[in-house]
Order: structure tokens, then C-alpha cells, then sequence
């Protein structure tokens, strides 16, 4: 017989800190730290202790007796319950300082560095409406709000909630995109409760409509994705017309056919419905001269804030110092932006990535780019890295490299140190691997101008270059 988990105690009046990692802030209770969601410094909370271990315990403020003045008007009406945006309460002033604490607390703890040549973090002009992608899951397990939510035992269209595998929350509106994709996947949502469209069963492996993925650019157009499990049913094109018709700013919509268990689609085939098979984005060049055009297909990565990676990637420029007989290796190059966007300052840009169709979309790019001078190439960084390829394709005098957030696998941090080039600019999404990888690389590197910049207002999540000096 299981034993009966102790309820714990309320614990009053208990005064938030500071802000913590994961997008929690902290408070301590008889000397323990307790991580607490969704509070801001300096409410006094009424705190019930949910999760107790040695060093540390998570908690649930379930009354706020005194609101911090860090805080602002909430604007989202799932906040508390969606997860995704678990630091709109917080002034962003507030969010670009803990942001910027938490790489600088990160560097100097994991990779022993000296962050006096820290520049402000960048922030972002846009702090609502700024995504120009969103995910959307259907599911036939639909989380309740509140107790008396209405439709709860209905089917949901929108995001899983935090921790729950099979529970998504039904989004009525969401302000991290614009208005029109709240449109779009109101409309689908709509359409599917006329004509008693099924939504899929993650346990049972059943139903129809699975995923909705909304993308635009700045230009106005929309891309449209809808993903469903069954190949065969008749309802599909019918719902894709209704879309069509609906959403004349729907300029590239298409469609995918998941049977598998998991939700992931980069290895399903896409089927173009209506319009043009991808969508393009245009970012300025460095130098000011003319645009650099980039395409979007259904499959593309792109960064999700626009013109936050215009400044990310000027600072990539900026920190790499390029001369024009310079050899460029840009390392996870994905569909090569950065690769292009440097490519005009040096001799040649050669970049890495493992995704093949990423590959694709980069040398598409490049001949529509007129960049004549960038190589691409699909494989395992740590396998494609060797000797034998920079013997092939030449030393590199600059590396860029932006990995994901595991970071670089240890023997692309040896082959750097063998390649040796007179300067690395480290692009990182996860401060923690960068300052690891960085401390790998610190006997013969120095660290130059960091630079934080924030993609993702509202959340924990910060992106951060780092310049790194051949000693």
C-alpha cells in the first residue's frame, strides 16, 4: 500500500526576493530556498510548499497579501495557466536585468570568466507581437481553467500545458503573434466543432486534426500548416478550402500526414495546397547596402523574432572583424543567415549543418542572395569536422558557431583547438553549455565583448554572443 504524501503546511505572508532561474523568482523559508512561479520581488504571498528536497524546495503562492510595485497589468488571459509567458507581471526592465544577471552569474560561475567587457543586453522594441511562428496541438484532453470552465470535457486547439504530456489549454488569445493568427486558429477551431471534426488522442493514437503551425514575415504574408493523422479522410481538403477562402493573406498553405506517435514533422513530407510553396523574410545587410532575402518553407528554421535577429546577427559582425581574404567557418549554420550575412565582408563563408534540408534551403538562398562565395554542407559537426575537411576546404581564420542548446560536442571543441583560428564568436541560446564550452577553450582563448540580446521577451530565455581572442 502506497504511503499518503504529508500535506504540507501554508506557510503566511511570505516575501518574494528576487527572480530565479526557469522563469521562477526565490524566497527562502527556515534557511531553504524555495522557488516560487509566477510571483514578482517583493510580493508577500501566502505560500504552500508543493516539492521538498534537500537543498531546495518548489512552491505555489495561493494568495498575494501585498503586490510588488515591479509588477505591470497582465494582458494575457491565460496567464498563470499557459506557461509560456511566466514573466508578464514583471516590468521589462526588470526582465532585461535578470536576464542579463543570468548570463553574467552563469559565465562567471560554470566558465570562470571575467565579464567586465559585458555590454547591456539588447532588448527587444517589440515585448508583445513579436513571433512570427506558432505551434498549435489539438487534443481530445482539454485542461480547465477554472472548475467550471466551459467545454473542458470538449476537444482543445492551442498549448500543452507545462508538465502534461496529453493536457493542452484552449487558447482564446494569444499576443506573442499577431491578431491574425489568433484568426486563423479560431476559425479551425470553429470549423471543426460545425462539422464534428475529431481532435487527436495522444493516448489512444486516434483522431484527425493534430497540429496547426502559423508562420509570417514582415511583409504581411501567411503561411499555414495544418497537420493531421489520418491520410485518408474526406474532411481534409473541404477544411482547407474553408481556410483558403476565409484567409486571403494566406500565401503559402499547406498540409502534412503524421501517422507516427510523436508530434515532430521535420522527416514527413509537406503537401502544398494553395499559394507559393514557401514565404520569404528580408533582413538589411551589415553594410547597410541593399536586403538579404531568405526563404521559408514549412520545414525552415528561421529565428522567431525578426528584428531581433537583424541586431543579433549585426553583433556576430561586429564581434567577428572580418577581413576580405578571410575563410568563415559558420558552424550549425541551419538554412545559412548568418553564413550570408557575413558572407560579403570576407573571401568565403563554408558552413556546417546536420539538418540536410536546411542545407537545401541555405544554398537556395544563397543563389537568390547572389552569393557566390558560401559552401554548404549536411552532416554530424563532430563527424564532418575532421582534418581531412578543413585540409579540404582551408583553415579558417574566423569561426562562428551557434549550437543548440546541449552546446558543441567535445570533439568539435578539440577540433577548434587543433584548427586554432584567430578568433571564435560563440552564438548561444543556453548560457550554462556556452560557459562550459567556453572554459574547454580558455587556455588558449581569452574572451573579448559579450553581448546579451533578448529574443524572447516575457520568458527566462536569453540569447548571448561572446567573442573569444586567440591567446
Amino acid at each position: 500500500m502506497s504511503r499518503k504524501r504529508k500535506e504540507q503546511p501554508i506557510v503566511e505572508n511570505v516575501r518574494i526576493e528576487e527572480v530565479a532561474a526557469e522563469g521562477k523568482a526565490l524566497t527562502h523559508i527556515d534557511g531553504k530556498v524555495v522557488f516560487v512561479p509566477f510571483v514578482a520581488p517583493g510580493d508577500i504571498v501566502d505560500l504552500k510548499l508543493l516539492k521538498c528536497k534537500k537543498s531546495f524546495c518548489e512552491g505555489k503562492a495561493v494568495a498575494i497579501k501585498e503586490y510588488s510595485d515591479l509588477r505591470v497589468p497582465v494582458k494575457c488571459p491565460h496567464f498563470g495557466v499557459c506557461g509560456g509567458c511566466k514573466w508578464q507581471m514583471l516590468d521589462y526592465r526588470v526582465q532585461l536585468e535578470a536576464k542579463q544577471r543570468q548570463v553574467r552569474d552563469t559565465l562567471e560561475r560554470i566558465g570562470g570568466v571575467a565579464c567586465d567587457t559585458m555590454r547591456p543586453i539588447c532588448g527587444s522594441d517589440k515585448i508583445l507581437h513579436y513571433r512570427n511562428k506558432l505551434e498549435y496541438t489539438f487534443s481530445t484532453r482539454a485542461w480547465r481553467e477554472t472548475p467550471d470552465s466551459p467545454d473542458g470535457d470538449c476537444g482543445a486547439l492551442g498549448f500543452h500545458i507545462p508538465g502534461l504530456f496529453d493536457k493542452v489549454l484552449n487558447i482564446d488569445t494569444c499576443l506573442l503573434q499577431e491578431d491574425l493568427s489568433n484568426n486563423i486558429r479560431l476559425f479551425v477551431r470553429d470549423y471543426a466543432k460545425k462539422h464534428d471534426l475529431s481532435y487527436y488522442d495522444i493516448r489512444n493514437h486516434n483522431g484527425f486534426l493534430r497540429n496547426l503551425v502559423v508562420r509570417n514575415n514582415s511583409r504581411g504574408d501567411w503561411m499555414v500548416i495544418l497537420i493531421v493523422a489520418e491520410p485518408d479522410n474526406a474532411e481534409l481538403k473541404p477544411l482547407l478550402e474553408a481556410l483558403h477562402a476565409e484567409f486571403p493573406q494566406i500565401a503559402s498553405l499547406h498540409y502534412i500526414i503524421n501517422t507516427k506517435f510523436n508530434d515532430s514533422y521535420s522527416d514527413l513530407e509537406t503537401h502544398l495546397y494553395s499559394g507559393e510553396p514557401f514565404i520569404e523574410e528580408q533582413m538589411t545587410a551589415y553594410d547597410g547596402k541593399g536586403s538579404l532575402r531568405f526563404r521559408i518553407n514549412p520545414k525552415s528554421f528561421y529565428q522567431t523574432n525578426s528584428p531581433q535577429a537583424q541586431r543579433l546577427y549585426s553583433f556576430v559582425a561586429e564581434f567577428a572583424e572580418l577581413q576580405a581574404d578571410d575563410t568563415v567557418y559558420d558552424l550549425y549554420t541551419g538554412t545559412g543567415t548568418i553564413a550570408q550575412f557575413v558572407a560579403r565582408m570576407c573571401h568565403r563563408v563554408v558552413g556546417i549543418e546536420y539538418v540536410k534540408e536546411a542545407i537545401d534551403d541555405a544554398k537556395i538562398n544563397a543563389v537568390l542572395n547572389d552569393l557566390g562565395n558560401t559552401e554548404f554542407y549536411a552532416g554530424d559537426m563532430a563527424e564532418i569536422l575532421t582534418d581531412e575537411f578543413v585540409s579540404e576546404h582551408g583553415r579558417p581564420d574566423v569561426v562562428i558557431t551557434d549550437p543548440p542548446r546541449a552546446g558543441m560536442h567535445e570533439r568539435v571543441v578539440k577540433q577548434l583547438l587543433t584548427v586554432a583560428p584567430r578568433k571564435i564568436v560563440y552564438v548561444s541560446c543556453n548560457p550554462a553549455t556556452q560557459a562550459r564550452d567556453i572554459q574547454l577553450m580558455s587556455e588558449m582563448y581569452k574572451v573579448g565583448r559579450i553581448q546579451p540580446v533578448d529574443m524572447f521577451p516575457h520568458t527566462q530565455h536569453v540569447e548571448n554572443v561572446v567573442e573569444l581572442k586567440l591567446r
